[in-house]
């Protein structure tokens, strides 16, 4: 695994604090309506992209994951203004306005989405690494779901061919506790999701998935085991998420005690204390980190702000391939 280091850290610290603000501006302007839809942020889940970005090879390895995927392309090396812009339904989006919320696409960059089918994205992710098997790319697949995923036929089904086929894949399923407002502990009679992967012989554990050097290291290792041809690993990345399930989520199945505790394990607030307890980085230095992100998501807050929205023909012509349209209704 690449050393973990002092600039690891304040990278570390300055990408998980964008993308906790990135998300609490969406929060802000979904409010004045200016993104539509349903919106899932991903506050609290922040160590899980951040160890796993540091075990990827971003030139080759590729990603794909559920409906809470505004910062994970922006992780993988898309410019975040595009991916506002794309929540804003503009034409300077990642996909031209046209995909919104929940599915974000950066195939140049090799993000997959962003998919709105519970579970749909489990069996595309081991496609994705089945073309690299067979075109022999030397690339892996990390395969991200939520905990209410596991309960998916597809995913069995997906766990069979990709240990029958040794497909260099990582399933991770995000264990954030609540699937929409369902406990874990109501969706099945066993809580060890990373279980699953027993029946298939497949390599599982838990993670402790709030502390980004605990994420990196199994990433590193299941990664490792998968481009060595050795087939796949299913990790349980037991977080949590600070915000509801989408913002239209009253939360009426937690009480805010829980919350706060589980606030006391903030990511963020662990990887600046690590920064601070080892001195590597002053009080100064951290204001001019907080204050680069402050700008940074104002930024992008004004790119799509001022971006147009699409023409009616890009959606038409994205969906159409008959130029007139026939199926149109002239009021259109």
């Amino acid at each position: 695994m690449k050393k973990i280091t002092k600039k690891t850290y304040l990278d570390w610290y300055e990408n998980m604090l964008f993308w906790r603000k990135f998300e609490d501006k969406l929060a802000q302007v979904y409010i004045n309506q200016k993104v539509r839809g349903f919106l899932h942020l991903y506050n609290g889940q922040e160590a899980v992209l951040a160890g796993a970005l540091h075990a990827m090879d971003l030139s080759k390895d590729r990603m794909i994951t559920a409906y809470r995927n505004h910062v994970q392309p922006i992780g993988m090396g898309v410019d975040p203004k595009k991916v506002m812009a794309e929540l804003y339904g503009k034409a300077t989006g990642t996909s031209q306005g046209l995909g919104g919320s929940m599915h974000i696409f950066a195939k140049e960059h090799r993000f997959y989405g962003g998919h709105g089918i519970v579970g749909g994205q489990i069996p595309l992710g081991a496609g994705l690494a089945f073309a690299d098997k067979y075109f022999e790319r030397d690339a892996v697949t990390l395969t991200y779901m939520g905990d209410g995923a596991t309960r998916q036929g597809s995913l069995h089904e997906t766990f069979n061919l990709a240990m029958l086929w040794k497909l260099p894949v990582v399933f991770c399923v995000e264990n954030n506790g609540y699937a929409m407002g369902t406990s874990v502990e109501r969706t099945a009679n066993h809580t060890d999701i990373y279980k699953l992967g027993l029946g298939y012989e497949m390599p599982c554990k838990p993670v402790d998935a709030m502390k980004p050097e605990v994420v990196a290291k199994e990433m590193d290792e299941a990664i490792k085991r998968a481009r060595r041809g050795d087939g796949p690993t299913f990790l349980e990345l037991r977080t949590y998420r600070y915000r509801g399930h989408s913002m239209s989520d009253a939360q009426h199945y937690r009480t805010k005690e829980e919350v706060a505790k589980k606030q006391e394990e903030d990511p963020i607030s662990y990887v600046l204390h690590q920064i601070y307890e080892n001195d590597w980085a002053t009080q100064d230095e951290i204001k001019k980190i907080n204050q680069r992100v402050k700008d940074l998501v104002e930024e992008c807050e004004k790119f799509a702000d001022e971006s147009p929205y699409p023409e009616k023909n890009v959606m038409f012509d994205s969906v159409y391939e008959q130029q007139d349209y026939p199926f149109l209704s002239d009021k259109l």
